[in-house]
């Protein structure tokens, strides 16, 4: 069984945090109009989620289930 270290899982969390991150500022900004509301919802939905990704990448690291 392979397993990602912990370097993998922060690097994937940060990049995929990028991602969605812009994805959500961008159509808060489209729904709003207001780039600044934009923007404080992408930085507040980027902190949260970080951390939740990080341990939902860890909990799942341990799950051996469909794993090669």
């Amino acid at each position: 069984m392979s397993a990602d270290l912990q370097k993998r899982t922060i690097a994937k969390t940060l990049t995929w945090r990028v991602t969605a991150s812009l994805t959500t500022f961008i159509i808060a900004w489209i729904l709003t109009g207001d780039l600044l509301i934009g923007a404080s919802i992408g930085t507040l939905e980027a902190i949260t989620k970080i951390f939740l990704y990080y341990f939902y990448e860890r909990i799942w690291d341990n799950i051996d289930w469909a794993k090669s």
